[in-house]
């Protein structure tokens, strides 16, 4: 657990991101944090030691990434672990056998799987619910209910979700709110101003931006919840190498200035892509025709890179990713190359086909993650992939839309 200090939380965001959390090195005064590649400390004497005594439970470059995090989100306590999953599967061992906890149903593909195949065995229940609608997280709240959990914008179709009337709910039900950040990042959406108890990343997305770890961080401002979350953190040990911590550090320090870029691409090839394919097949949160455009404009201060799409069939989908050449067939997103993917079979491939159908996680659902390369560039891409598709290329979200 690392404290945010308050001169920290003073001055702006881009100023803490470079410095917040972070002092000289005290031996040579080195400017950058060093990678503390330890797994013990060595002890002054018996029951005297400089605050560190196993690795798994503080690492100076851990700290240091912690208590940055925890500036940017403007919160007091970072908890880092060794992924978004281990910070997830940490958090839910804040509840016990019997409790109740109300999600969004269109979360990661991977939280559903932790939740439904796992979790659900050692006896905490879940109810997925469409967050959109605040009337039905209330009407999914059990006297057991001790967590409400939203992703907003969710992976993959871009809901949103009203996070002060959910906090209001989960709080009127002294129940947590918990809210995954990981598409708008702190620069985009502060959701502990709307009400939050807990707020969470992948790191390994935009905080790091480089795809070159894997990693998740929450942050609590209450000190009863931090310290409860930092005897999980160590008694279960899900934490991350001093390495991964200090490349998320890395990249939370230019996290301002690729998000404003990641902004602009978003923005333009959102544009383009309702000029192709028609505004009904595009799931962008800055678009005036997402019907959750005004809530966007309220609750987040830009919209960032993450567009779906829907175009219709499997086979027009497989003909886009296969032709592009400066967006990467991959998974994950968030870092400053440009990403692509078809959620069914990737990143949502454990969710029951079922569910995938009924929430429109069809075959013909495209996810891109807008990286900073030049915008001219990515639609140049775009424009010759689209070239010569099968097939009239909205026609299948046309008639999926008009089909619900």
């Amino acid at each position: 657990m690392t404290r945010v200090f308050d001169e920290d939380l003073a001055a702006g965001f881009g100023t803490r991101a470079v410095h917040a959390g972070q002092r000289p090195e005290p031996l040579a005064g080195a400017i950058m944090t060093p990678v503390y590649l330890t797994s013990t400390y060595v002890q002054e004497e018996l029951g005297k030691n400089k605050g560190y005594e196993y690795a798994r439970g503080k690492n100076p470059t851990r700290e240091a990434l912690e208590r940055n995090v925890a500036a940017l989100e403007r919160g007091r306590h970072g908890f880092a672990f060794s992924s978004g999953m281990g910070c997830m599967d940490s958090l839910m061992k804040l509840f016990r056998s019997g409790d109740h906890i109300v999600c969004g149903e269109n979360v990661y593909g991977g939280t559903f799987r932790l939740f439904d195949r796992i979790l659900r065995n050692f006896g905490l229940e879940f109810t997925f619910v469409d967050t959109r609608d605040p009337q039905r997280i209330e009407d999914a709240m059990r006297p057991a209910t001790r967590c409400v959990l939203v992703e907003t914008p969710s992976n993959p179709l871009m809901r949103l979700t009203d996070v002060q009337a959910a906090a209001d709910i989960a709080h009127r039900h002294d129940a947590l709110l918990i809210v995954d950040n990981t598409f708008a990042s702190p620069v985009f959406q502060r959701p502990f101003e709307l009400g939050a108890d807990i707020v969470y990343h992948s790191t390994t997305k935009y905080l790091n931006g480089h795809s070159d770890m894997i990693g998740g961080i929450a942050v609590v401002q209450d000190d009863a919840l931090a310290d409860r979350l930092q005897f999980i953190l160590n008694a279960a040990g899900a934490v991350p190498g001093p390495m991964d911590a200090w490349l998320a550090l890395r990249g939370t320090k230019t996290l301002h200035l690729r998000m404003k870029q990641h902004d602009i691409n978003g923005r333009a090839i959102a544009r383009w892509l309702v000029d192709r394919l028609g505004a009904e097949s595009v799931m962008y949160v800055g678009l005036p025709s997402h019907p959750q455009f005004e809530l966007a404009q309220r609750q987040m201060s830009g919209f960032g890179g993450m567009i779906s799409i829907e175009l219709g069939s499997r086979e027009r989908a497989a003909y886009l990713l296969k032709r592009v050449r400066v967006f990467a067939l991959a998974e994950s997103l968030g870092g400053v190359e440009s990403l692509i993917s078809q959620p069914a079979s990737m990143t949502h491939a454990s969710v029951p086909p079922a569910d995938r159908q009924r929430l429109g996680i069809t075959d013909g659902l495209v996810r891109l993650s807008c990286g900073v390369e030049e915008t001219e560039d990515q639609i140049a891409d775009l424009e010759q992939a689209f070239d010569g598709m099968p097939g009239r290329e909205a026609a299948g979200r046309r008639e999926a839309v008009g089909a619900r």
